[in-house]
């Protein structure tokens, strides 16, 4: 894989997720993925309803709170409320649709992990996804590319990129798999701990875990 690039303006990465609560394991990862593509923005979209999943634990407004401080002292970040403001499903290609129109000299990069890839063409709308955005897929240290590529569907196998620079020769329609450091963590864990009192507090934030106590989430 290529090396980290120099900052690039014109590229907005994106990440979605329920973000209950959101944690280290969605942060660093992101910000890593931020540095290798030379990325200046990070946009962090919760989700309202979001389609593969049950309904969130904390409400729309806690996941929005924990979200901004988990942003605090990462100036690459910053937080996209669009989705909380719909009342269906989100679905990850209405949101880029509405981000391609605000800002079309923006090249999207949308972020997921290597499940989501796996069950990628089940998406909504997924062809028109990639007609939006490159999918940056951020998959686990030691993971054999060859046997990702191998998993997953025939249909996306024309999209994949081995390095940025082939990446940037197109608008948008790839895939690039990321070697990234992951913390072995979820938020259902973190729900766990903190239901049987466990120690959570080093994968989350200083301040989300102030938060969440004084909120007496996830109890």
């Amino acid at each position: 894989m290529s090396t980290t690039n120099s900052a690039k303006a014109d590229i907005l990465l994106l990440m979605g997720g329920t973000f209950d609560p959101i944690h280290l394991g969605h942060i660093l990862p992101a910000e890593e993925t931020a540095h290798w593509l030379g990325a200046k923005q990070v946009a962090l979209i919760p989700a309202h309803i979001p389609p593969h999943k049950s309904t969130p634990h904390a409400s729309a407004k806690q996941r929005v709170t924990m979200t901004e401080l988990a942003c605090n002292n990462h100036p690459l970040f910053h937080i996209d409320t669009r989705e909380l403001q719909r009342d269906s499903h989100s679905f990850t290609v209405d949101t880029l649709i509405e981000l391609k129109a605000e800002q079309p000299n923006k090249r999207l990069h949308f972020i997921m992990g290597m499940d989501s890839l796996l069950s990628f063409t089940c998406w909504e709308r997924w062809q028109q996804i990639l007609a939006l955005c490159h999918l940056v897929v951020n998959i686990r240290p030691g993971y054999s590319h060859q046997q990702l590529e191998k998993n997953i569907s025939p249909q996306l196998h024309a999209h994949i990129v081995d390095n940025i620079t082939e990446l940037e020769k197109h608008p948008v329609g790839k895939i690039i798999l990321h070697d990234c450091t992951a913390a072995d963590i979820s938020s259902t864990d973190i729900r766990a701990k903190i239901k049987t009192g466990e120690d959570y507090s080093p994968f989350v934030s200083q301040d989300v875990h102030e938060y969440i106590e004084q909120q007496q989430l996830y109890r």
